[in-house]
């Protein structure tokens, strides 16, 4: 069975989520933004040997500790979408901006498209590719947990920014409404800030798409 802690790391609050297989005790973290001994030791108390990494997106509070990760596990990146290979490259300056601590960019083992699928283990996720906030943003949903994690496209109450270089608000809406709203109501969503929902609340409720 698959199990998730959600860790907020970084001055921004940002969900990292340590997955893992229960049965081989294999993990992956999904968007580690900083804060990397707190994850690793977090791996340790639970008992988890970390083996992968896998990015929605790579703005600095969500990639900022992958390089480090690397350099420390050498972990294997998954993802993004190649579309954000921009942000990539400038994840040093993405750092200074913000005042984060540096962080170094870092290659990718593997890029994602959507249709694509990423394992755990025997644990398969599907990959869909949601462009707005970022332009090669991706998403992983998992039937057997129903679970999306969703990065920065959706949140409890609002949605992804758009005023960032190379976002598009409408293709946030459009991502939405074709990739996220047929995983189905009751799917419940990990976002990348703040508590989780579920599809069906958020399609009710949610200013910004509700009623779409």
């Amino acid at each position: 069975m698959l199990q998730y802690r959600t860790l907020p790391v970084t001055a921004f609050q940002q969900n990292c989520s340590l997955l893992w297989d229960d049965a081989t005790m294999e993990g992956v973290l999904i968007d580690p933004g900083g804060n990397v001994p707190l994850l690793i030791a977090t791996a340790e108390e639970l008992g988890v040997a970390l083996t992968q990494i896998w990015l929605t997106h790579a703005h600095i509070d969500h990639a900022g500790g992958v390089a480090e990760l690397v350099a420390r596990r050498g972990l294997p990146v998954i993802g993004p979408h190649p579309d954000d290979q921009f942000l990539i490259d400038g994840l040093a300056e993405q750092a200074r901006a913000f005042g984060f601590p540096p962080a170094g960019a870092f290659v990718p083992q593997r890029w994602l498209q959507g249709g694509d699928t990423v394992a755990l283990g025997e644990h398969v996720f599907q990959v869909r590719h949601c462009p707005g906030h970022t332009p090669g943003h991706v998403v992983f949903h998992n039937a057997e947990m129903n679970r999306a994690f969703v990065g920065d496209v959706l949140f409890a109450g609002s949605v992804g920014r758009t005023d960032f270089p190379r976002s598009d608000p409408q293709a946030l809406i459009r991502s939405i409404v074709t990739q996220l709203w047929p995983l189905g109501d009751a799917t419940v969503f990990v976002p990348g800030h703040g508590p989780e929902s579920t599809f069906g609340r958020e399609r009710k409720s949610n200013p910004y798409v509700g009623g779409t």
